[in-house]
């Protein structure tokens, strides 16, 4: 039986989309072992259904509905015999193509676990053939099942730009032969990592947006969050896997605390705990748990949870062991050592032991050449000027952040901060 339709089905079908191209992909993948032969077809399946579904309703089965669809696409392509002799070894299994054999090995492929495909088809989108962009491109098209309009303007990119990448990426990993396998041994480990990469670097634009009028982009936090969930499922024994789960989930629970009512940006000192989203805290606490739980030394996300883990516990402020936030930051910075993380431990420091002790770890940094034009740290050098008295020189800090930054709410938010410290 099909469900009907409201008036509003293209809505509907966008959003079943959402839900099912990544699985649809997957599976297409392994049957044609080409990603976007696979993508080209799941398009062609969603087409179909924009066409039949405001007429015949929403199948039951939307996936399997989807997937038939497809596959009986594949299957005309390849009686049309352009690829053919290309392509038959491969889905066949060395045996000869005919139409009856195709369709049954097609159908037989269809039956495969699709949380291998979709885990094949994570380490795929996030080869390191490809450059980060494209990564992060191809992911958001590929799992998160965004439009190439709304990865441009989640990014503050134009179309082409995107399009141009998810293309070269298509077409890097066809001339590469990358396999449709899940690695094995140290190159899993490796590629892993990339992956972890890049879902969080799609949920820090969202968390902190790098340029734009607005501080957050949500929907970025939410797909990213829901691209890590399906990874920590598909990999269960990765603790760092569900640290990284753990570390959105927790930073997620804060965002309506993060922002004012005009969308002025509120630092986590100043938030209302009470807008925290504790269900999100807990989720996140659990994931670390699950991390923790594998009995394996924890890794960078991993430990990043767990100092969002301590701001969560804290009831205010005041009562945040800052002390044990500096601790983890020392084990960070030891096993993956960055001046990123080195001017975070500086806040810490100075949270923890006084802003002169934070002063004197933020002010070894000022001839880093990775932090040259990082606005991040003359606005913590401000920060911890201003608590030591040194006004003058915190608003020549504030000033100089404002002009490095290129997101409109953390500008006005450092010149106002600037303008504070002389009065």
């Amino acid at each position: 039986m099909a469900e009907p339709l409201t008036s509003n089905a293209g809505a509907a079908i966008e959003a079943i989309w959402r839900i099912e191209s990544a699985k649809l992909i997957a599976g297409l993948t392994r049957i044609v072992r080409d990603v976007g032969l696979a993508e080209d077809l799941a398009q062609d399946a969603l087409i179909a259904a924009l066409e039949q579904w405001p007429a015949t309703g929403i199948p039951r089965n939307r996936g399997a509905w989807l997937m038939a669809t497809a596959k009986h696409r594949a299957i005309d392509a390849f009686r049309r015999g352009e690829r053919l002799d290309r392509k038959h070894a491969e889905i066949a299994r060395d045996r000869q193509l005919h139409d009856a054999s195709a369709e049954a090995t097609l159908e037989a492929a269809v039956e495969d676990d699709i949380g291998d495909d979709m885990l094949r088809l994570v380490f795929i989108a996030c080869h390191p053939v490809l450059s980060t962009e494209a990564r992060v491109a191809l992911t958001l098209r590929l799992l998160g099942g965004l439009t190439t309009p709304e990865i441009a303007r989640a990014f503050l990119v134009t179309e082409s730009t995107v399009a141009q990448r998810i293309v070269r990426a298509k077409r890097a990993l066809t001339e590469a032969q990358v396999p449709f396998e899940v690695p094995a041994g140290p190159e899993r480990a490796a590629r892993l990592a990339s992956v972890l990469e890049v879902i969080y670097l799609i949920f820090n634009e969202g968390y902190a947006a790098t340029a734009g009028d607005d501080w957050m982009r949500p929907a970025l936090c939410e797909d990213a969050l829901r691209l890590g969930r399906i990874l920590a499922e598909l990999v269960p024994r990765e603790p760092e896997a569900h640290g990284l789960v753990a570390l959105m989930e927790i930073q997620t629970s804060r965002m309506r605390a993060r922002t004012g009512p005009r969308g002025e940006p509120i630092l986590l000192l100043d938030q209302d705990r009470a807008r925290w989203d504790r269900l999100l805290v807990q989720r996140g606490l659990a994931a670390l748990e699950r991390a923790v739980k594998l009995d394996r030394p924890l890794g960078p996300y991993a430990l990043q949870a767990a100092i969002a883990a301590r701001h969560a516990r804290a009831a205010s402020p005041a009562e945040t062991d800052w002390a044990a936030i500096a601790a983890l930051y020392d084990a960070l910075a030891q096993i993956a050592p960055s001046p990123v993380i080195e001017l975070n431990r500086a806040v810490a420091v100075g949270m923890a032991f006084g802003p002169a002790a934070g002063l004197a770890v933020a002010d070894l940094l000022q001839s880093e050449p990775a932090l040259e034009r990082y606005h991040l740290l003359p606005s913590v050098r401000g920060d911890l000027l201003a608590k030591l008295g040194r006004f003058a020189a915190a608003r020549s800090e504030f000033e100089r952040a404002a002009t490095l930054t290129r997101n409109v709410r953390e500008r006005e938010l450092l010149l106002t901060r600037a303008a504070a410290c002389a009065q």
